[in-house]
């Protein structure tokens, strides 16, 4: 019988079969009885019948107090009929109950050191992996365009040319007159004390011509350009833009990457010989304000400090760091998964990417430079 204050109630009866009778009204807002306190005085073999008479109005609270009389009873191997609760409940149990709780609601322990070094591993390798596919692809994208077989618009190639090049003279023109001037800079503070002020020229002329241009140019590229391939590339790959360009026969890696591979090949040597000017012309701000060093001077200084070959090692080193920039934003990009998230991951990963192999590259050529007598 319910009570007549409408306080939610369950008694449990002897059976068999058990009954649990349910009264009252059973809201978010009254104070509900706990179950283990029932279920506590059943026999692992009993079965518990639901009588509900005396139910009144319900809600969610009751289907949590349902629910957790069940999962007791399981535990203890107790069978539950449902015989006798209302209809609209039992469809609600049985959408509960129909998909199991997912193992990772759980919160599991946290991997060892050694499974966590594995799983890096792995990572690793799978990554290594997927590169060098990536890079095979790009040679024998390459392979055929030598052979007059590659699929690629000439306007894209164009406007990526532009992109690359007159679009980003404003930055490098900035950051290399600057590198080019921090580089006299601290060349004269040490230089002054052997009252050596004109090799700074030397200093700032063979530092531009033989490294700081490239990298100071390929890192900006990276930046600049390198993020911008994995935006685009990325969400072409969300839109299903790719997808189409496979169905319609295609190949992605003729029509998207291979352009924009060219277009940084070509631009970045020719930028890395304007960042070599910029630099030197900062590196002569510096030095032009030395009393013991003239204009003149320091021009001449430069010339006969700096080589041809130091030149054409510059130029050898960005067309490699342009090639590896452009190959690290398209593959980011292509690798892109189809969500807006993915492609903001995708653009840090093609930042990070470039940059890291364009200083691995340069360190590595610095080596082979010194070993061949460069």
């Amino acid at each position: 019988m319910s009570d007549p204050s409408g306080r939610p109630s369950c008694q449990l009866l002897a059976g068999p079969p058990v009954r649990l009778t349910l009264a009252g009204d059973w809201t978010l807002g009254a104070t509900l009885p706990l179950p283990e306190s029932l279920i506590g005085q059943l026999g692992t073999d009993a079965t518990v019948r639901f009588e509900t008479a005396g139910l009144g109005r319900w809600d969610s609270a009751l289907m949590v107090f349902l629910l957790q009389v069940e999962r007791h009873c399981r535990e203890r191997g107790v069978e539950v009929d449902r015989g006798g609760l209302p209809e609209g409940a039992r469809r609600l149990l049985r959408l509960a109950t129909a998909v199991p709780p997912a193992e990772g609601g759980v919160v599991a322990k946290p991997p060892g050191f050694l499974a966590r070094v594995g799983t890096a591993a792995l990572a690793f390798t799978a990554e290594a992996r997927a590169m060098l596919a990536f890079i095979g692809e790009a040679t024998l994208a390459f392979g055929r365009l030598f052979a007059g077989r590659a699929r690629f618009r000439a306007s894209d190639l164009w406007l990526t040319l532009q992109a690359c090049g007159a679009d980003a003279l404003p930055i490098v023109t900035l950051i290399s007159f600057l590198v080019g001037l921090i580089l006299a800079f601290v060349g004269d503070v040490q230089l002054r004390q052997f009252g050596a002020e004109i090799y700074v020229a030397n200093l700032v002329g063979i530092a531009m011509a033989r490294d700081m241009a490239a990298i100071m140019a390929a890192i900006i590229m990276a930046g600049r350009t390198g993020a911008a391939f994995a935006a685009q590339l990325g969400t072409m790959q969300v839109n299903e833009e790719i997808d189409a360009l496979q169905t319609f026969g295609l190949p992605p890696m003729d029509f998207l990457v291979l352009p924009r591979m060219l277009a940084l090949m070509l631009m970045l040597p020719l930028l890395t010989l304007y960042a070599n000017l910029l630099g030197i012309i900062g590196g002569g701000v510096v030095g032009a304000m030395s009393p013991n060093v003239s204009v003149i001077q320091y021009w001449n200084q430069t010339l006969g400090a700096i080589t041809l070959l130091d030149f054409a090692g510059g130029l050898i080193k960005s067309a490699v760091y342009g090639a590896l920039v452009a190959l690290a934003g398209c593959m980011r990009g292509i690798q892109c998964g189809r969500s807006a998230a993915a492609v903001g991951l995708a653009t840090t990963s093609a930042v990070v990417t470039g940059i890291v192999s364009v200083v691995v590259a340069c360190a590595l050529l610095t080596v082979v430079y010194n070993a061949i007598g460069i």
